[in-house]
């Protein structure tokens, strides 16, 4: 085991960070779906979610936890749903 690495409840062992889109452009649709997993100020784990039309600000939700594994699996679960219905990474990263 490394020092200082994975010898605090708070710290995300693993970067978890996802941007992805649906595009449509017979249907109009142009979507956008990010994630990110990030400790706060006080100790929890959050998992961030924002989503909206590409180029809007979206909207946000937050869920809060205890451990980093229940913020993975639910990521996991969000970006299986996301990617089900379409959504792919985008080519270039957005600005």
């Amino acid at each position: 085991m490394i020092p200082g690495i994975g010898d605090s409840d708070l710290m995300i062992s693993q970067p978890y960070h996802l941007y992805v889109e649906r595009t449509d452009a017979a249907r109009n649709m142009a979507r956008y779906y990010a994630m990110s997993i990030e400790p706060n100020l006080f100790g929890d784990i959050c998992l961030l979610r924002t989503w909206g039309r590409i180029g809007a600000k979206g909207q946000t939700m937050i869920h809060h936890f205890g451990r980093e594994e229940e913020a993975v699996e639910l990521f996991l679960d969000l970006l299986r749903r996301k990617r089900k219905r379409g959504y792919r990474p985008r080519a270039s990263a957005p600005t």
